[in-house]
């Protein structure tokens, strides 16, 4: 009954926070994370919807770049002061990535328009795609990464850059506990040849339960977190309720992940910011 990885329409989640704490409470969530992309605009309006019977774990999911490929980081009880100046560069990074990808999309023959994001929501590729279907060119968002927006696609733009390495460092400075997300997505390398070069960068915890990871990546991900000492966490990376269902797709609360990884989680990032 611990959630560490959801998102909000703070970035690319069609639930707002209100509405994502409302559905974790009737799923029976006892503590749930806040990891948009890039963003933590997401953490106030949560935790005034939570009150006190749901606890809230503040925390992002940061967008990086290693051997040329998307791989992304989540990073669990930040301290805000010190880690808002620098995203919000990654947020105007975000807009100008986005910008780009609307541009190439409108040379190709398909212009878009994003102008009716809400101001605090940090775009990706997710709502280039929802635009695309809102405007007819295909029925569904998968067909637009498919043709366009996947990382080979003719409309791709790259992230500005932010190295893993330099990404894990950042989380740290800023009290926060830097943990691989979903690593068996990762298109870059295999996990046994890219996870020391992270373990030497500063990881310190491995999303070992996530949806896309099947029985025999969970085995090899556990022994490697023994193996390297890194904190094991886990989540449904929900985005809201979804008219695709594929294997990646689980319902809020769908893999039942343990309360007992949430106290290694807190010690760890007490001990960052002694």
């Amino acid at each position: 009954m611990l959630e560490l990885h959801c998102h909000t329409t703070c970035s690319d989640g069609t639930l707002t926070p209100e509405a994502l704490v409302a559905l974790a409470r009737a799923r029976g969530v006892k503590a749930l994370a806040i990891t948009d992309h890039d963003t933590i605009a997401g953490w106030d309006r949560a935790i005034a919807a939570a009150a006190n019977d749901l606890e809230i774990v503040p925390g992002l999911e940061l967008s990086t770049v290693h051997r040329d490929r998307s791989l992304h980081i989540l990073g669990f009880y930040p301290n805000r002061a010190q880690l808002e100046g620098p995203l919000q560069e990654r947020i105007a990074g975000r807009h100008r990535r986005a910008e780009a990808m609307v541009a190439k999309l409108a040379a190709l023959g398909y212009p878009i328009n994003l102008s009716e994001l809400p101001e605090d929501t940090a775009p990706g590729r997710p709502h280039i795609a929802a635009a695309l279907v809102a405007a007819g060119y295909v029925k569904t968002p998968q067909a637009a990464f498919d043709q366009w927006l996947g990382e080979r696609g003719p409309a791709y733009v790259p992230y500005e850059p932010l190295s893993a390495p330099e990404g894990i460092q950042l989380l740290r400075r800023c009290g926060a506990v830097p943990v691989w997300a979903h690593p068996y997505l990762f298109r870059g390398g295999t996990v046994a040849t890219v996870l020391p070069e992270l373990v030497a960068a500063g990881l310190m915890g491995i999303e070992v339960y996530h949806p896309h990871h099947s029985p025999s990546d969970i085995r090899h991900l556990e022994a490697y977190c023994q193996a390297y000492g890194l904190l094991i966490t886990g989540g449904s990376d929900y985005h809201g309720p979804t008219k695709e269902p594929s294997k990646g797709n689980v319902n809020l609360n769908g893999l039942q992940v343990s309360l007992d990884l949430l106290p290694p989680l807190k010690q760890a990032a007490a001990a960052l910011k002694r």
